[in-house]
């Protein structure tokens, strides 16, 4: 079968609030305090408030695995 263009996977340029937290499983008021903290980029159209997809990328590939301390 032939791909096209069209139908490769496009990942979008900004999310609402609640596509965050859907798909970084993080809470509601934790995204916010991501945004407050500048650690998320957010972009205003009107009255909606826009999350970066690509800062929601950085914030996830960035995140070290938790280490249990010495037994």
């Amino acid at each position: 079968m032939i791909e096209r263009a069209w139908e490769k996977k496009i990942e979008p340029l900004t999310v609402r609030i609640s596509t965050a937290v859907r798909i970084t499983g993080l809470s509601r008021s934790r995204i916010y305090e991501l945004i407050q903290s500048g650690d998320l980029e957010t972009t205003k159209v009107g009255r909606a408030t826009l999350v970066q997809y690509r800062s929601l990328k950085l914030l996830t590939e960035n995140t070290s695995p938790v280490t249990e301390g010495p037994p």
